[in-house]
């Protein structure tokens, strides 16, 4: 397990150039844009606009705060994303646009290279003691909001707000977590791991 903290976080320009992305975590570790098998950052949008494309790539995104922003998605129906909403999963390399509610919003980001990965990506709200399963697969917890201590297979520590813990290989344990915070955990699954029939 290895935290990374919010102060750490490494801060480049959007793809298309039309904003900032705040990389949390990448695969392999010094990938660019270009070349990653899997990333997770979080970006504000205070603009409508389209979103970059990244051929080859499965997205999915959530709202952490603003109030909300639609997609119109090439061939789908306009999809209105709050931070109430649960995380949208699309295809990164669609055209899609954004059009924003009421002011700017920040999103989180989780994004893996289709040929041989697949994520997840879920909100989890903390409110005392609680236990998380983690699927055998690399896993990244985000405390989003507040703060919480952790403790897995006698290895402890504590998250505040922007903080991220990342454990490389989750071999389908649970993750104990103690405090008040909203947190939002990835999932990603390399294809050799998945059940097949």
């Amino acid at each position: 397990m290895r935290i990374l903290r919010a102060g750490d976080h490494k801060h480049m320009p959007w793809k298309n150039g039309k904003g900032e992305t705040v990389e949390i975590a990448v695969f392999p570790p010094d990938a660019s844009i270009n070349d990653f098998d899997w990333r997770i950052s979080m970006a504000t949008v205070a603009e409508d606009g389209p979103f970059s494309i990244f051929p080859g790539i499965d997205r999915t995104l959530a709202i952490l705060d603003g109030n909300g922003m639609v997609l119109d998605m090439d061939g789908s129906s306009p999809v209105l994303l709050t931070t109430a909403s649960n995380p949208l999963a699309f295809p990164a390399d669609i055209p899609v646009a954004a059009r924003l509610e009421d002011g700017a919003i920040t999103d989180l980001n989780v994004m893996t290279r289709r040929n041989g990965l697949t994520h997840t990506l879920i909100r989890i709200d903390v409110d005392g003691s609680k236990a998380v399963p983690l699927p055998p697969s690399t896993c990244l917890l985000l405390c989003h909001r507040g703060a919480l201590s952790f403790r897995r297979n006698g290895e402890t520590g504590a998250l505040a707000a922007g903080d991220a813990l990342l454990i490389e290989d989750a071999a389908a344990t649970a993750l104990k977590i103690d405090g008040e915070a909203r947190c939002y955990l990835a999932s990603i699954t390399q294809a050799d791991l998945r059940t097949t029939n």
